[in-house]
């Protein structure tokens, strides 16, 4: 009998360029040895220099991809990405929940790594009310916890667990704040109901961070899909997207912020 396969959903907007959404998301998944599947919220036309457009696909479109897929296969975890417009935050929700989708791990896109908008008026309210309940954990960076919540940044690790449990009041059921954006060695931290578990790595390098949270997020999509608890999860997660930015400049793409190197470990230097 063959060995399983654990089956990863990725529900996430298309970055031609590969580094991010749902390209990007496929890539963390073969690395990890999970068969990955994609439905596609929006076509974007975006480089590592940034995003020059975002055509969002209709909701029912979007809801029929995740219902084909669900029909048919069995589905190990769900990564959720940019999701563009509240229709389609709603949509997704639904059938998600018609299908009973567990291991879900929601990366609340709001803003791409250029500081380009990627979401609709209305979004983040969509978010709150229909995913946040669904997810074994939201993966905000500073900036879109920050949006979430209508607050000022986080500056400080005591302003992430005071975010991170406001967002756990709104609806989550655990929070994985990224620290990234802060000075220093990177510092991501984990508010879980009334714990909190703090996760210190190394800063790698290098400038090429397009889609890091798309990597990591998946990353933790595809170790609990593996069978990991969530702490075990999101360090081993971590330790892949380290590993992938230290080896991001072998790539040489583009003129602009380019992508981690998400099959560093499969690829010849």
């Amino acid at each position: 009998m063959a060995a399983h396969i654990p089956k990863l959903l990725s529900i996430a907007g298309s970055d031609p360029s590969g580094g991010a959404g749902v390209q990007g998301d496929l890539k963390t998944f073969s690395a990890l040895g999970c068969y990955g599947m994609a439905a596609i919220t929006a076509l974007t036309a975006q480089n590592t220099r940034g995003v020059s457009l975002v055509h969002a696909v209709p909701a029912a479109v979007a809801a029929a991809q995740i219902d084909a897929i669900f029909a048919d296969i069995d589905v190990d975890a769900v990564k959720i990405g940019m999701l563009a417009e509240p229709a389609i935050a709603e949509a997704v929700a639904d059938s998600l929940a018609r299908a009973g989708a567990t291991r879900i791990v929601f990366d609340p896109v709001l803003v791409a790594t250029s500081g380009d908008s990627l979401s609709a008026a209305g979004l983040i309210e969509a978010m709150i009310a229909r995913l946040f309940p669904l997810a074994v954990v939201v993966t905000p960076n500073l900036p879109e916890a920050a949006a979430l919540l209508g607050v000022s940044e986080a500056i400080a690790p005591q302003d992430m667990v005071e975010q991170g449990r406001a967002l756990v009041v709104r609806g989550a059921r655990a929070v994985l704040m990224k620290g990234g954006h802060l000075s220093g060695e990177p510092l991501d931290i984990l508010v879980e109901g009334e714990t909190v578990h703090e996760f210190h790595g190394r800063r790698a390098p290098t400038n090429n961070l397009h889609g890091t949270g798309c990597a990591l997020s998946s990353a933790i999509a595809a170790h609990l899909a593996h069978g990991a608890e969530l702490i075990p999860a999101i360090r081993a997660a971590k330790d892949y997207l380290e590993n992938a930015l230290c080896a991001a400049d072998r790539l040489a793409l583009g003129s602009g912020r380019g992508p981690p190197h998400h099959l560093h470990s499969l690829w010849k230097p």
